[in-house]
C-alpha cells in the first residue's frame, strides 16, 4: 500500500508534462501557448506550473516569458513516434 500511495504524484507530474507537451506539439503550425492557456486547458495552476518547470528543464520546450512552443527536437521526436 506505502507504494501506491508513494508512485501517485509521480504519476501525476508525468501525466501533466504529457499533456502539456501534447498540446504544444498538437497545432499544426506548432503556436506559442501561454501559461494561462495551458492552466485554463488543464483546469489546474500548479500542477501546470511544476510541468513546464520540468518540461523547460529537460529541453523539451522553450520559454519566452509568459509564452511556451515545443523546441525542435521535441517536435522531432514526435514526429518519430507516429
Amino acid at each position: 500500500m506505502q507504494d501506491e500511495i508513494s508512485r501517485m504524484p509521480a504519476d501525476d507530474e508525468e501525466r501533466a508534462e504529457k499533456g502539456i507537451l501534447s498540446l504544444l506539439l498538437a497545432s499544426d503550425s506548432q503556436r506559442p501557448w501561454s501559461i494561462a492557456e495551458l492552466e485554463r486547458e488543464r483546469g489546474e495552476h500548479l500542477g501546470t506550473a511544476d510541468a513546464v518547470a520540468s518540461l523547460h528543464a529537460a529541453g523539451l520546450i522553450h520559454r519566452c516569458g509568459e509564452f511556451l512552443f515545443a523546441t525542435r527536437a521535441a517536435v522531432r521526436m514526435d514526429d518519430l513516434s507516429l
